[in-house]
């Protein structure tokens, strides 16, 4: 099975200069644990955002989130695999790299997302 075939190419993506309450809202808004930050420019990389990132920052900042950025706080460069890979190699680095969420890119741009939970929904089907 190929990365392609189980990831979610509708990926939610903020700009880096977001605050964390718009963040927070555009995940509500989503239905989303996880945004992806757009680069800032053509040779940046893209970063990720998730719950837990904004909760260490509330915690730390004492919850003064309309003055901090997401770009301050994303976890940045995020891991990226290609669409072609094996699903068995992008979950044994899930597992190395402790990350339950991984894009995927093609020439550098954002083409999907692919998280555990995308694996194990078809792994538990060939188990049944």
């Amino acid at each position: 099975m190929l990365v392609k075939d189980i990831m979610q190419s509708e990926v939610a993506t903020i700009s880096p200069f977001a605050t964390i309450r718009e963040a927070m809202r555009k995940m509500r808004d989503c239905n989303v644990k996880s945004l992806v930050v757009d680069k800032r420019d053509p040779h940046d990389a893209y970063g990720i955002l998730t719950y837990t990132t904004i909760l260490r920052t509330i915690v730390s900042e004492d919850g003064d989130i309309d003055l901090i950025n997401v770009y301050d706080v994303c976890a940045k460069p995020v891991i990226s695999v290609y669409a072609e890979m094996d699903v068995k190699h992008v979950a044994r680095l899930m597992i190395t790299q402790d990350v339950r969420r991984i894009i995927v890119l093609r020439d550098n741009e954002l083409e999907g997302i692919i998280t555990m939970n995308d694996i194990i929904t078809p792994v538990l089907k060939l188990a049944e």
